[in-house]
């Protein structure tokens, strides 16, 4: 059983007596008996990919010649971490019908069979050992190497760095590194709507490089590497940066479109936005057509997974499906400058185009969308202030004069709990969550039962006298009552 970030098996074979068409004649015969799918064939090697199964998405098998030395290597071309012995059952299934077919065939048989592919067979080099999507693979010579860039692999790690880093420095602030609260999401950056619409646009991208705990970041972490390994090669540098980008800011978009109080962070919804690009991949023929329907089952396999995984309650589902959407459209706008591998112009002017697009959709949804729980949040700050005011009265001196407490019952408390109602009422008229409204409810009878308090309280001071005291204890409970209501929302 093989571990890791995509686990493989490799075993070398013999193959002395045979020349290099002959060798990849046996090796496509194999293929064919095994039901596998070949994609790759040059005269040292092939490239292979079996199907699905219940305990894997489908392996890339690749078999390379060097002199009379033969390496098979079997890798998962899914994201999943153990092969349960997938990889090494493919390997030694691959070498048993090699040798079986090898003993079968005759020399004319070979020959037969030599001038039926010798068309399709690429030049003798080893081209066959720089082809198929998981190529990039190879260049990770240890742990240390997913975070360092290099050639084909450059904005990925960088990416990783940033996210690894801004969890470090949130970690070293005090955020607790297991389960951060809201607040210190906010604080740092996560993307929640009444802030956001209220000018603070930056959080559409800072939410995308901030993680609730330690399993959040490590998760997508692994995910933006197997998509970073698989995709930046395809995109390049310069498209990959581009789509990761927008397609963050699309999902934190979306976000705001689809949530009203919901506090949004993670990367999750550009990691999907390059799902989507690199499915948007597979449905075209950038990428060679066996090699397509393998990492088709994986990818579709790993975006039903989370969004069915999204529907649990404080996950920003949202953001996903925005994500992965325009990642699927950015795909299809950088496709015509793929084909043209030569042309920085149709490059840039896909480039162009993404950004172009992204900062209009930006201006127009942050500038047209409706924030009345901003609104809600602005109002509630004069709540509280007149909530103070008419609370000065508790704390006023034990020598005050009656008429200076009188003074401030009905002049000042009563005055400002009844402007709360009136600011209460009004801010019902506007379109805010249910939550909200059903603590606006409980702010009113809240604001009725001081007022209710307070007259009492006047009656007994100007008539000097206990019997108010039963009725006054009454309305201390229910508004007790009423406050821990509150805050339990």
């Amino acid at each position: 059983m093989a571990f890791g970030l995509s686990p493989k098996h490799v075993q070398t074979m013999e193959t002395s007596g045979l020349s290099n068409e002959e060798f990849v004649v046996i090796a496509l015969e194999a293929v064919k008996k095994l039901e596998w799918n070949s994609s790759y064939i040059s005269q040292k090697g092939l490239i292979a990919y079996t199907g699905s199964s219940f305990s894997s998405n489908g392996e890339e098998l690749k078999v390379t010649r060097d002199g009379s030395l033969v390496s098979v290597k079997s890798e998962c071309t899914g994201g999943q971490m153990v092969d349960w012995g997938r990889n090494k059952r493919n390997v030694e299934d691959f070498i048993l019908t090699f040798n079986e077919i090898k003993d079968s065939f005759t020399k004319e048989q070979l020959q037969e069979k030599i001038s039926e592919i010798s068309q399709s067979l690429a030049p003798t080099n080893d081209e066959v050992l720089n082809q198929g999507p998981l190529n990039t693979k190879e260049k990770l010579s240890g742990f240390l190497s997913i975070f360092k860039p290099q050639e084909g692999f450059f904005i990925t790690p960088l990416l990783i760095d940033l996210n690894i880093l801004v969890f470090i420095l949130m970690a070293i602030a005090g955020v607790s590194v297991i389960a951060p609260d809201g607040q210190q999401l906010i604080d740092w950056g996560a993307n929640f709507k009444p802030m956001t619409l209220n000018g603070q646009w930056w959080r559409l991208i800072s939410c995308c490089f901030i993680h609730i705990g330690l399993f959040h970041l490590l998760f997508n972490m692994y995910a933006l590497l197997y998509i970073g390994l698989l995709l930046e090669p395809i995109l390049g540098k310069a498209r990959f940066l581009c789509a990761y980008i927008a397609t963050g800011i699309a999902a934190s978009l979306t976000s705001l479109l689809w949530n009203d109080l919901l506090i949004s962070a993670g990367a999750s919804g550009a990691i999907f936005g390059m799902y989507g690009v690199f499915l948007a991949m597979l449905t075209t023929k950038h990428i060679e057509k066996s090699a397509r329907k393998a990492f088709l089952t994986s990818i579709l396999i790993f975006i039903g997974y989370n969004l069915l995984n999204g529907m649990k309650d404080g996950i920003d589902n949202a953001a996903h499906i925005g994500g992965l959407f325009s990642g699927m459209i950015i795909g299809y706008i950088f496709y015509p400058s793929l084909k043209q591998t030569d042309s920085k112009r149709y490059q840039n002017l896909g480039i162009g185009f993404v950004i172009t697009a992204i900062l209009i959709a930006t201006t127009v949804i942050c500038t047209t969308t409706s924030n009345d729980v901003g609104k809600y949040d602005e109002k509630i700050k004069e709540f509280v202030a007149l909530e103070a005011s008419a609370l000065e009265v508790y704390h006023l001196p034990k020598n005050t004069s009656e008429d200076k407490i009188l003074d401030l019952i009905n002049n000042q408390g009563i005055k400002n709990w009844e402007k709360c109602i009136r600011l209460i009422t009004d801010l019902q008229k506007l379109d805010l969550p249910w939550a909200i409204q059903y603590r606006n409810q409980l702010l009113l009878e809240y604001c009725k039962l001081r007022i209710k308090s307070y007259k009492l309280l006047n009656k007994a001071i100007t008539e000097d006298t206990d019997k108010y005291k039963p009725q006054i204890d009454s309305c201390t409970n229910a508004i007790n009552e009423t406050v821990n209501s509150l805050s339990a929302k």
